[in-house]
Order: C-alpha cells, then sequence, then structure tokens
C-alpha cells in the first residue's frame, strides 16, 4: 500500500475534523498556524489509515490515545508499522495530556521535530565557553 490516501480515508477524515474530540481540539490550539515553527494537519488520511495529526516535513506523526486504544491494539500496531513504512515517527500520548500538562506534550513534540529536522536544540542554560566570561 503507498502513502495515497483512499477515497473512503479521505471522507473518514473530513468527518473527523469536523467532530474532533475535547484533548484532539486542546492539542490542535497549540499545534495549528505553525506554532511550534513546523506545519501540521489534522485527521491526515495516510493510505486507509488517519492520523490524528501529522506533520509531512520532517515525518512525524501525534497520536492521542483513549480509551478505545486499549482493545484496539494489534489496529495501532499494523497502522504504526504502515506510517513507519511510509518514513513517519509515530508519537503517542495518553488522551488526557493535553489537559494535564499541554506545555510537556508540545516540548516532546518540538523536541522530536527538531531532531528529526536536524536542528540542535536551544540550550535552558547558558553554556561556558560560548562567547561568555567564565
Amino acid at each position: 500500500m503507498q502513502n495515497q490516501a483512499t477515497p473512503k480515508a479521505q471522507v473518514n477524515a473530513k468527518a473527523l475534523r469536523r467532530d474532533m474530540t475535547d484533548a484532539e481540539r486542546k492539542l490542535w490550539s497549540g499545534l495549528r498556524g505553525e506554532q511550534l515553527g513546523f506545519k501540521f494537519r489534522r485527521q491526515h488520511p495516510l493510505g486507509h489509515y488517519i492520523a490524528d495529526f501529522a506533520c509531512l516535513e520532517p515525518k512525524l506523526i501525534i497520536e492521542l490515545d483513549g480509551s478505545q486504544h486499549e482493545d484496539n491494539q494489534a489496529y495501532d500496531l499494523a497502522r504504526d508499522a504502515f506510517f513507519k513504512a511510509q518514513g513517519f515517527v509515530v508519537l503517542r500520548f495518553p488522551s488526557n495530556a493535553p489537559f494535564q500538562n499541554l506545555d510537556g506534550v508540545l516540548s516532546a513534540i518540538l523536541h522530536q521535530l527538531n531532531s528529526l529536522a536536524g536542528v540542535a536544540p536551544i540550550p535552558t542554560f547558558p553554556q561556558r565557553g560560548k562567547g561568555q566570561d567564565t
């Protein structure tokens, strides 16, 4: 199967964008509009699967796992394998994570994006010997 979305997945993705969960809306509030410096798509179809959030460059998929994922682990494994075969890295968070620690979730996503893009992380403390008096 290739990266091209199936017609059924395209229709389903449109419905899912319209009917996002509260957790998806909360996370989308931090991803939309290139707030992290990267463009994300929500409910993005790939093949016959739909990613909750996808950054096509670099290739990162974000999934929010609710209670339904406990019963669908085999499906999730197949889905992740398909996404990985297309060159994507998949990050999964519990569906309550955006409510409990949105900044932490966004920070983890940004760290992964920068790693994939080959961007050095911005240090959170001054580095000695880098133009500072020691």
